[in-house]
Parts: C-alpha cells; sequence; structure tokens
C-alpha cells in the first residue's frame, strides 16, 4: 500500500518525502500517517506548490511586484493542478487572475475562488500583464470536449499575431510540456515575451529553497 511503501522509506531514515501521486490528497494523507516532512510534488488535478511558487517567484523577478498585475491562466483549468495552485497563491499575494478556456475545460465553482472567467482569449489578452499558457491534458480526458485540436488552436492559442494584439511587455508563461502548434507556437514560445526556461532555471532553486527549509523547520533550526 502507499502508506506501507512510506513507511518503509521512513524506516530508512530519510529527511524528506517528496511524492507525486495520481490521487488528489495523497500526500496530505500520508501526512498524517508518518513523521518524515512531505513535499507535494503535484497530486491528481488537484494541487502543484512549488511549480506555483517557482511561476510567483518568476512573475516577481521580472515585473517587479505581483501585487496589482493581471494574470490569465489560459487552457485545459479542469485537469491541470498547476492552475489550481496559481489561483491560491496569486490571490494570495493581489493579483488579479482571469481564467481563459472552453466552457467544458473550465469547472464549476472557480468563481468563488476569487477570478473571473472569459471564453475569448483576444478579449482578454491586451488587458493582462501575464499570460500563463496549459497544454490540453488528453490523457486525462475521456470525452469530446471541443470539436478538434484544430479548432482549440484557433479559439485559444497563442501566437505571434495575438502577441501583438497584447500589452508590449506581456509576460508569457508555461509549466511545461509543451503542445507546441497547439496551446502556443513555437515563435512565441522561443520569443523575447517568453519566460519559460526563465521558469526551468527558477524552479531548481526554489525547490532546493523548499527543501532546506522543511528539513530545517523538522528539525527544529533557524532558517534565518
Amino acid at each position: 500500500t502507499l502508506i506501507d511503501t512510506a513507511k518503509n522509506i521512513e524506516a530508512m531514515g530519510i529527511d524528506v518525502i517528496v511524492i507525486r501521486h495520481s490521487a488528489p490528497g495523497a500526500p496530505h494523507y500520508l501526512a498524517q500517517c508518518i513523521d518524515t516532512p512531505i513535499v507535494n510534488a503535484g497530486d491528481g488535478s488537484h494541487e502543484h506548490p512549488t511549480q506555483a511558487l517557482l511561476d510567483m517567484f518568476t512573475i516577481r523577478e521580472i515585473k517587479g511586484k505581483i501585487d496589482g498585475l493581471k494574470v490569465a491562466i489560459v487552457g485545459d483549468i479542469a485537469h491541470s493542478r498547476v492552475a489550481r495552485s496559481n489561483i491560491w497563491g496569486l490571490t494570495k499575494l493581489g493579483a488579479k487572475v482571469v481564467l481563459v478556456g472552453p466552457t467544458t475545460l473550465l469547472p464549476k465553482g472557480m468563481r468563488d475562488l476569487g477570478v473571473e472567467i472569459s471564453h475569448n482569449l483576444d478579449d482578454v489578452l491586451p488587458h493582462v500583464d501575464v499570460v500563463n499558457m496549459l497544454r490540453v491534458q488528453r490523457e486525462r480526458i475521456t470525452s469530446n470536449v471541443f470539436p478538434s485540436v484544430e479548432e482549440y488552436t484557433r479559439l485559444f492559442g497563442l501566437n505571434s499575431q495575438r502577441i501583438a494584439r497584447s500589452k508590449k511587455n506581456v509576460l508569457v508563461m508555461h509549466p511545461g510540456p509543451i503542445n507546441r502548434g497547439i496551446e502556443i507556437t513555437s515563435d512565441v514560445a522561443d520569443g523575447k515575451h517568453s519566460a519559460i526556461l526563465k521558469q526551468v532555471t527558477n524552479g531548481l532553486t526554489v525547490r532546493m529553497a523548499v527543501l532546506f527549509l522543511v528539513n530545517q523547520a523538522y528539525r527544529g533550526e533557524s532558517t534565518s
């Protein structure tokens, strides 16, 4: 079982367990069962805390702030753990968040999280400071949620024409992996507005910091 696995790993004397699991809530559940600190590296379509941390770190590093910015999260919101963690973190730090996608990929009740909802990317882009593109997670989709990939790309794909109608300093992000030519074209992913590789670089730093702080807190040592 999951608990047996975790307890055996704990018995080896490790300092931290990093878990990615398909079941939402699995890291939280394990944290109630063992003493070793648990870091959530993604649980199903529920949460991905360290991705949100590195995304916010990247925005803060490039834009100089988060409070007051408007951030669009575009794509498959329904199956995205990244979207949920970003919503929590960005709104907590004072950003305005707008979710953009087809109705079939925007779960009901998202407005309760304090975000705006739109089904028109072209209406949103001129007004946002950051656009975070999400891939369509076809491996998690069991029904036809849009007519075709081509139709999805036409309505929600980020290309150079749409960038031209955006703010001149708009920041383009993507948690990866990228479906080039579907949710984002290569010229945008590799262009001057893109912070995608910066996210990768910052991800290493942020996750090192998480491991350090969690381990220090568990040992009761000062992190100052």
